[in-house]
Protein backbone atom coordinates (compact mmCIF):
# COMPACT_ATOMS: atom_id res chain seq x y z
CA UNK A 1 0.00 0.00 0.00
CA UNK A 2 1.32 3.43 -0.97
CA UNK A 3 1.93 5.98 1.77
CA UNK A 4 0.29 8.66 -0.40
CA UNK A 5 -2.41 8.02 -2.98
CA UNK A 6 -3.74 11.10 -4.80
CA UNK A 7 -6.49 10.53 -7.36
CA UNK A 8 -8.07 13.14 -9.65
CA UNK A 9 -7.61 15.98 -7.15
CA UNK A 10 -9.38 19.22 -8.03
CA UNK A 11 -9.08 22.49 -6.10
CA UNK A 12 -11.01 25.57 -7.20
CA UNK A 13 -10.69 29.11 -5.88
CA UNK A 14 -13.46 31.57 -6.63
CA UNK A 15 -13.32 35.38 -6.54
CA UNK A 16 -16.66 36.83 -7.55
CA UNK A 17 -17.48 35.38 -10.95
CA UNK A 18 -13.88 34.33 -11.60
CA UNK A 19 -13.01 30.66 -11.08
CA UNK A 20 -9.42 29.45 -10.83
CA UNK A 21 -8.69 25.73 -10.99
CA UNK A 22 -5.55 25.61 -8.88
CA UNK A 23 -5.46 21.82 -9.27
CA UNK A 24 -7.12 20.16 -12.23
CA UNK A 25 -7.30 16.37 -11.98
CA UNK A 26 -3.97 15.58 -10.31
CA UNK A 27 -3.09 11.92 -9.65
CA UNK A 28 0.08 10.30 -8.29
CA UNK A 29 1.28 7.91 -5.61
CA UNK A 30 4.28 8.03 -3.28
CA UNK A 31 5.66 4.82 -1.81
CA UNK A 32 7.13 4.53 1.67
CA UNK A 33 10.77 5.56 1.74
CA UNK A 34 10.65 7.74 -1.38
CA UNK A 35 12.28 11.17 -1.61
CA UNK A 36 10.20 13.33 -3.96
CA UNK A 37 10.58 16.97 -4.96
CA UNK A 38 7.66 19.01 -6.29
CA UNK A 39 8.58 21.84 -8.65
CA UNK A 40 6.73 24.50 -10.59
CA UNK A 41 6.53 28.23 -11.20
CA UNK A 42 4.41 30.52 -9.03
CA UNK A 43 0.77 29.69 -9.68
CA UNK A 44 1.52 26.18 -10.94
CA UNK A 45 -0.42 24.50 -8.13
CA UNK A 46 2.53 23.09 -6.17
CA UNK A 47 1.77 25.03 -2.97
CA UNK A 48 -1.92 24.10 -3.15
CA UNK A 49 -0.90 20.47 -3.58
CA UNK A 50 1.42 20.72 -0.58
CA UNK A 51 -1.39 22.12 1.58
CA UNK A 52 -3.62 19.19 0.64
CA UNK A 53 -0.84 16.64 1.23
CA UNK A 54 -0.27 18.24 4.64
CA UNK A 55 -3.99 18.05 5.51
CA UNK A 56 -3.99 21.85 5.84
CA UNK A 57 -6.66 22.07 3.13
CA UNK A 58 -9.13 19.71 1.47
CA UNK A 59 -9.79 19.21 -2.25
CA UNK A 60 -13.04 20.14 -4.00
CA UNK A 61 -12.94 16.88 -5.92
CA UNK A 62 -10.99 13.65 -6.03
CA UNK A 63 -9.53 11.47 -3.29
CA UNK A 64 -6.46 11.71 -1.06
CA UNK A 65 -5.43 8.76 1.10
CA UNK A 66 -2.57 9.09 3.59
CA UNK A 67 -1.22 5.86 5.05
CA UNK A 68 -4.37 4.08 3.89
CA UNK A 69 -6.84 6.59 5.34
CA UNK A 70 -9.06 8.84 3.20
CA UNK A 71 -8.54 12.45 4.28
CA UNK A 72 -10.71 14.36 1.81
CA UNK A 73 -13.90 13.88 3.87
CA UNK A 74 -12.55 14.44 7.36
CA UNK A 75 -13.46 17.24 9.78
CA UNK A 76 -10.93 19.89 10.82
CA UNK A 77 -10.36 18.14 14.14
CA UNK A 78 -9.79 14.80 12.42
CA UNK A 79 -7.37 16.43 9.97
CA UNK A 80 -5.47 17.96 12.90
CA UNK A 81 -5.10 14.52 14.50
CA UNK A 82 -3.77 13.04 11.26
CA UNK A 83 -1.30 15.91 10.82
CA UNK A 84 0.07 15.32 14.29
CA UNK A 85 0.29 11.53 13.92
CA UNK A 86 1.48 11.21 10.33
CA UNK A 87 3.29 14.37 9.19
CA UNK A 88 6.35 16.35 10.22
CA UNK A 89 6.56 19.84 8.70
CA UNK A 90 9.63 21.89 7.77
CA UNK A 91 9.05 25.46 6.53
CA UNK A 92 11.15 28.06 4.76
CA UNK A 93 10.82 30.49 7.68
CA UNK A 94 11.71 27.89 10.36
CA UNK A 95 8.56 28.77 12.41
CA UNK A 96 10.33 28.52 15.76
CA UNK A 97 9.09 30.14 18.97
CA UNK A 98 11.61 32.95 19.60
CA UNK A 99 11.59 32.75 23.40
CA UNK A 100 11.77 28.96 23.57
CA UNK A 101 14.99 26.94 23.57
CA UNK A 102 15.84 24.52 20.78
CA UNK A 103 14.72 21.62 22.98
CA UNK A 104 11.44 23.33 23.90
CA UNK A 105 10.72 24.03 20.23
CA UNK A 106 11.37 20.41 19.30
CA UNK A 107 9.11 19.14 22.10
CA UNK A 108 6.05 21.08 20.85
CA UNK A 109 4.46 18.33 18.71
CA UNK A 110 4.75 15.93 21.65
CA UNK A 111 2.92 18.37 23.92
CA UNK A 112 0.01 18.35 21.46
CA UNK A 113 0.15 14.53 21.47
CA UNK A 114 0.01 14.36 25.25
CA UNK A 115 3.42 12.73 25.70
CA UNK A 116 4.56 12.96 29.37
CA UNK A 117 7.30 15.47 30.24
CA UNK A 118 10.16 13.05 30.89
CA UNK A 119 9.60 11.07 27.67
CA UNK A 120 9.10 14.31 25.78
CA UNK A 121 12.47 15.66 26.88
CA UNK A 122 14.26 12.41 26.07
CA UNK A 123 12.78 12.21 22.59
CA UNK A 124 13.52 15.89 21.99
CA UNK A 125 17.18 15.40 22.94
CA UNK A 126 17.46 12.36 20.67
CA UNK A 127 15.99 14.30 17.74
CA UNK A 128 18.42 17.20 18.21
CA UNK A 129 21.32 14.74 18.42
CA UNK A 130 20.20 13.21 15.10
CA UNK A 131 20.53 16.59 13.38
CA UNK A 132 23.88 17.40 14.97
CA UNK A 133 22.71 19.92 17.60
CA UNK A 134 23.51 18.12 20.85
CA UNK A 135 25.45 21.21 21.99
CA UNK A 136 22.67 23.72 21.15
CA UNK A 137 19.71 22.34 23.11
CA UNK A 138 19.52 25.31 25.48
CA UNK A 139 19.99 27.97 22.80
CA UNK A 140 17.17 30.19 21.58
CA UNK A 141 16.65 30.92 17.86
CA UNK A 142 18.34 34.34 18.12
CA UNK A 143 21.49 32.58 19.36
CA UNK A 144 21.67 30.26 16.34
CA UNK A 145 22.50 30.60 12.65
CA UNK A 146 19.89 30.09 9.95
CA UNK A 147 21.21 26.62 9.26
CA UNK A 148 21.06 25.68 12.93
CA UNK A 149 17.49 27.00 13.18
CA UNK A 150 16.47 24.87 10.21
CA UNK A 151 18.07 21.85 11.86
CA UNK A 152 15.93 22.54 14.93
CA UNK A 153 12.89 22.65 12.64
CA UNK A 154 13.90 19.31 11.11
CA UNK A 155 14.37 17.82 14.59
CA UNK A 156 10.86 19.04 15.44
CA UNK A 157 9.59 17.25 12.32
CA UNK A 158 11.39 14.07 13.40
CA UNK A 159 10.41 13.96 17.06
CA UNK A 160 6.92 12.60 16.47
CA UNK A 161 8.31 9.63 14.51
CA UNK A 162 5.81 10.35 11.74
CA UNK A 163 6.16 8.38 8.49
CA UNK A 164 6.17 11.53 6.33
CA UNK A 165 8.15 14.79 6.27
CA UNK A 166 6.81 17.67 4.17
CA UNK A 167 9.39 20.38 3.52
CA UNK A 168 8.22 23.64 1.93
CA UNK A 169 11.15 25.58 0.39
CA UNK A 170 13.37 24.54 3.34
CA UNK A 171 16.50 26.14 1.86
CA UNK A 172 14.83 29.36 0.68
CA UNK A 173 16.39 31.51 3.43
CA UNK A 174 19.81 29.83 3.45
CA UNK A 175 23.08 30.39 1.61
CA UNK A 176 24.39 27.79 -0.83
CA UNK A 177 26.77 26.03 1.58
CA UNK A 178 24.16 25.79 4.34
CA UNK A 179 21.51 24.70 1.83
CA UNK A 180 23.72 21.81 0.73
CA UNK A 181 24.28 20.79 4.36
CA UNK A 182 20.53 20.78 5.03
CA UNK A 183 19.87 18.75 1.88
CA UNK A 184 22.57 16.25 2.86
CA UNK A 185 20.69 15.85 6.14
CA UNK A 186 17.43 15.17 4.29
CA UNK A 187 19.20 12.56 2.15
CA UNK A 188 20.57 10.87 5.28
CA UNK A 189 17.11 10.82 6.88
CA UNK A 190 15.64 9.38 3.70
CA UNK A 191 18.25 6.61 3.74
CA UNK A 192 17.13 5.84 7.30
CA UNK A 193 13.65 5.22 5.90
CA UNK A 194 11.87 8.58 6.14
CA UNK A 195 9.52 9.47 3.30
CA UNK A 196 10.23 13.06 2.26
CA UNK A 197 8.30 15.38 -0.05
CA UNK A 198 10.03 18.65 -0.77
CA UNK A 199 8.63 21.72 -2.54
CA UNK A 200 11.29 23.82 -4.25
CA UNK A 201 11.75 26.12 -7.24
CA UNK A 202 15.51 25.45 -7.35
CA UNK A 203 16.64 22.71 -9.79
CA UNK A 204 19.89 22.06 -7.89
CA UNK A 205 17.90 21.38 -4.70
CA UNK A 206 15.50 19.07 -6.55
CA UNK A 207 18.51 17.07 -7.74
CA UNK A 208 18.94 15.72 -4.21
CA UNK A 209 15.68 13.79 -4.53
CA UNK A 210 15.25 10.56 -6.47
CA UNK A 211 12.06 11.79 -8.16
CA UNK A 212 10.72 15.16 -9.32
CA UNK A 213 7.07 15.93 -10.06
CA UNK A 214 6.70 19.12 -12.11
CA UNK A 215 3.48 21.13 -11.97
CA UNK A 216 2.16 23.58 -14.52
CA UNK A 217 -1.27 25.26 -14.60
CA UNK A 218 -2.69 22.93 -11.96
CA UNK A 219 -1.61 19.74 -13.68
CA UNK A 220 1.38 17.42 -13.62
CA UNK A 221 3.67 18.32 -16.49
CA UNK A 222 6.26 15.60 -15.81
CA UNK A 223 7.11 12.90 -13.29
CA UNK A 224 10.81 12.08 -13.52
CA UNK A 225 12.89 9.54 -11.64
CA UNK A 226 16.66 9.46 -11.20
CA UNK A 227 18.80 6.41 -10.67
CA UNK A 228 20.71 7.92 -7.77
CA UNK A 229 20.18 10.96 -5.58
CA UNK A 230 23.06 13.00 -4.17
Amino acid sequence: MSLIDVRDIVKIYRTGDVELRALDGVSFTVERGEFVSIMGHSGSGKSTMMNILGCLDVPDGGEYALDGERTDRLSKDELAKIRNAKIGFVFQGFNLLPRATALENVELPLIYSGVPGKARKERGKNALERVGLADRMGHRPSQMSGGQQQRVAIARALVGETPLILADEPTGNLDTKTSNEIMDLFVALNREGKTIILVTHEPDIAEYSARTIRFQDGRILADERRENNA
